[in-house]
């Protein structure tokens, strides 16, 4: 399998009771991950509380999971911003050794033209050493790369190899895909729409709920990329309302609160987040029990 297809997941940053990084956490986080069969691990997502993350911490987080991971996976860093000139910046400083790619998402907030969108990645492009996956997450953003956009950096900025496409929107996805050159990959970013997307030719998914379920919903993405659609969707539908669970109260609110179930890590998040509720908690651990018990 070519690099960045199949299940990538987007890593959580555990914290501890006083909101430390909880590096063993982290470290068990990583071994479940890659001894269940997922594809490749990205670091300090969103999913990481990366704007909740001091430089030190950050940096801490990149060393446990490069050593812990022991060059077993292929790496993936989360470098993006809304000031082109500082992305451009942290791109060239960055020590990029330990990783195959950086995942960039687009300016949020600013909610820049197309234009404005296709000339801060063609600069990000041309400042990076490694290959670069934009990543379109409208739901955060406030804006939306289209498809044609996608498809003109792809084109014209030779190391952009591929797209999270978290837009949430079936349609767009495809016809992103009859635009973009055959090489690109368009990678899900989605959990609820990875099968659909990949069964329609996407790369497969870079997922949240993955790591909560590492085993079927990697077993589910490479059914997909194998065109089995039927018995893919069997492990889709078992998966599918854990992951409206997660996404309830925030993210990583949800998946942290799954990972606690499991004995992973704690639910700790730090604010703005603030803990999942009781009740999504209770919601949870029943979902974790009946899925085990399932399972075995």
């Amino acid at each position: 399998m070519s690099a960045f297809v199949g299940t990538g997941v987007a890593l959580v940053t555990p914290f501890k009771d006083d909101l430390s990084i909880d590096f063993e956490a982290l470290e068990r986080l990583v071994e479940d991950q890659i001894v269940n069969g997922i594809d490749y691990l990205v670091v300090l997502g969103t999913t990481g509380e990366y704007s909740t993350l001091n430089k030190q911490e950050k940096e801490q987080v990149i060393d446990c999971i490069v050593k812990a991971n022991n060059n077993r996976l292929p790496l993936v860093l989360g470098i993006g911003g809304n000031n082109t000139m500082a992305v451009v910046e942290q791109v060239k400083t960055t020590d990029l050794s330990a990783f195959k790619a950086v995942l960039s998402v687009s300016p949020y907030y600013n909610k820049p033209s197309q234009e404005g969108i296709f000339q801060h990645f063609k600069l990000v492009a041309q400042a990076s050493p490694l290959p670069i996956i934009l990543y379109n997450v409208p739901g955060r953003t406030s804006s939306n790369i289209l498809p044609e956009t996608i498809a003109r950096i792809a084109r014209e900025c030779g190391n952009v190899i591929g797209v999270k496409e978290a837009a949430g929107d079936i349609v767009q996805a495809m016809k992103l895909m009859s635009l973009v050159p055959k090489d690109f990959k368009v990678i899900s970013g989605d959990d609820m729409i990875t099968l659909p997307m990949t069964l329609a030719g996407g790369a497969g998914v870079i997922s949240v709920i993955g790591q909560g379920f590492p085993a079927a919903f990697s077993q589910m993405v490479k059914l997909g990329l194998e065109g089995k659609a039927k018995e893919a969707y069997q492990f889709h539908y078992k998966i599918a309302p854990s992951i409206d669970l997660i996404f309830a109260e925030g993210n990583p609110v949800g998946i942290k609160s799954l990972l606690e179930k499991k004995g992973i890590c704690s639910k700790n998040v730090r604010l703005p987040l603030v803990n999942a509720s009781e009740v999504l908690q209770a919601k949870i651990g029943d979902f974790v029990n009946d899925f085990h018990a399932e399972v075995v």
